[in-house]
């Protein structure tokens, strides 16, 4: 009987707003049908990544009931699609590979709720608390070097993942210049450049080889900064709300449609 008072609630949050739980719905059920597909083509992987899926849509309404707080419906629908996003159109759909900058997008977007929820978090225990007193300008600081952790800490995942597992989390790219000090024949420590690279041959010690065209195969290296870099922009577009709307006492629709409340 618990279990199901449990669903109910869930369920309940999201009424609140007609539009949110119409929009998780949909997407709820895009997802239920990229799962029978999966299963009905043996793509196994791919069918619990839309598992994984359905479990993150019930987090907002988990964390709003367990942790007493009110996660705006707009900021709900980000998550949602976030999550659609990345799990389904992303990995599923492969439109990491298929589109181009749709990874970079996704990053963005990242870093941009991770300062949200960040900034909502300190504001909360500054708010709650009759000990604490923080300036708005060391509010928004840790919201963005909260939202820079993040970032750097999935990065560490995904090159973890890419050593142990060979999956390219960390997307390649081709690259037709390049400079590096252990191509120096004199090994004196000077970079040695080559540029205008158009091939790149890979002998194997079994006897294989692989033919990289178009120039040198870089392994993740500008991914990770790309992605720590456009992390970085995400977090400092909504630490500047965050700041301008403590700071000046302005109601800002944006920074009321991202910030998590406390339930009254």
């Amino acid at each position: 009987m618990k279990i199901i008072d449990y669903k109910n609630s869930l369920i309940d949050s999201y009424k609140k707003n007609k539009r949110t739980f119409i929009f998780y719905l949909i997407l709820r059920g895009l997802v239920i049908l990229t799962l029978i597909r999966c299963i009905l083509t043996g793509n196994y992987e791919s069918a619990a990544l839309c598992v994984l899926s359905l479990i993150l849509f019930l987090m907002p309404a988990f964390l709003q009931q367990q942790m007493r707080i009110e996660i705006p419906a707009v900021f709900q629908v980000i998550i949602f699609s976030f999550i659609y996003a990345a799990e389904i159109l992303g990995e599923v759909d492969h439109y990491y590979v298929k589109i181009p900058g749709w990874d970079t997008m996704l990053h963005t977007m990242n870093g941009f709720l991770c300062a949200a929820i960040g900034f909502s978090l300190i504001y909360l225990l500054n708010r709650g608390s009759d000990n604490i007193n923080l300036s708005p300008f060391y509010l928004t600081l840790v919201a963005f070097c909260f939202s820079m952790t993040v970032g750097v800490v999935w990065e560490f995942f995904e090159f973890t993942m890419d050593q142990l597992f060979f999956v390219d989390m960390q997307k390649d790219f081709i690259v037709n210049n390049i400079g590096s000090v252990s191509l120096d024949p004199e090994n004196s420590g000077t970079p040695f450049f080559i540029g205008n690279i158009n091939e790149t041959i890979i002998n194997t010690a079994n006897g294989q080889s692989y033919v990289v065209n178009g120039g040198y195969l870089d392994i993740g290296i500008i991914d990770t900064m790309k992605d720590l870099l456009v992390n970085l922009l995400g977090a400092v577009v909504f630490s500047i709300i965050g700041y301008t709307t403590l700071k000046f006492s302005k109601k800002s629709v944006i920074a009321e449609n991202l910030m998590i409340k406390p339930v009254k």
